[in-house]
């Protein structure tokens, strides 16, 4: 009966992870607060947890608490610091936004399709501060904000693939994304007109659970950016 019960626990968990209703990075319940939740021993909690560090999902920390791993970090070998010493060169900055634009329009359409009710919620609320800070940014807090609402959709996308790789990304290649939009105002002298259209079409989009247009929106986006560099 207690095999059962782990094999139970041990499958939902793992449906938490494919889904990305755990996402990497996470810390489980404490194994007290597990066992209390779901109804069963905590000799049960421990023996699908084990399991689960056993094949490679999560990693128990100092102090017991345990973290959902990144599936995709042993095989993503860039480091940051290789990611910064490379974020100033225009080649490399045009295929950082190529992948943004795959990356980010798959992200957009499962967002629209899978993100829960309170997941759109937090990012329709995200987005009005976004309209909110306007101006009285500095270009750093520009670049991280925009981030932060693209890793709130990528999140909403319950597609373990997609927030997995966003996470590696954006981390890895901020200096590019940053450089991108350092040399944009130095050309243009502003933020380009277009960025707040589009960001309100993705948003619009995602918000309606229209997958197509959230797709085709994420994608321009970045593609309008990119030809802006291009100039």
């Amino acid at each position: 009966m207690s095999e059962n019960l782990s094999e139970s626990l041990l499958w939902q968990l793992k449906e938490g992870l494919f889904n990305g209703e755990l996402l990497p990075g996470a810390e489980l319940q404490s194994q007290r607060r597990m066992a209390e939740s779901q109804g069963v021993s905590r000799s049960t909690v421990r023996e699908a947890v084990g399991q689960l560090e056993a094949e490679g999902y999560v990693e128990v920390r100092h102090g017991g608490k345990t973290r959902v791993k990144n599936l995709l970090e042993p095989y993503f070998n860039m480091s940051v610091g290789q990611g910064v010493a490379l974020g100033d060169n225009p080649e490399f900055q045009r295929q950082v936004l190529d992948v943004r634009a795959m990356l980010e329009g798959e992200a957009a359409f499962y967002a629209a399709t899978r993100a829960t009710d309170a997941q759109l919620q937090a990012l329709d609320d995200e987005y009005r501060q976004m309209q909110q800070r306007g101006q009285r940014e500095t270009t750093l807090e520009k670049a991280k904000e925009d981030l932060r609402f693209h890793m709130m959709i990528a999140e909403s996308s319950h597609h373990l693939l997609v927030i997995s790789f966003s996470q590696l990304f954006y981390t890895r290649f901020f200096n590019a994304i940053y450089g991108v939009l350092t040399c944009t105002l130095k050309k243009y002298g502003r933020y380009p007109d277009g960025i707040r259209a589009q960001h309100s079409a993705i948003h619009q989009a995602i918000m309606a659970r229209n997958a197509g247009e959230a797709r085709a929106a994420a994608v321009e986006h970045i593609l309008y950016t990119r030809r802006h560099l291009d100039d």
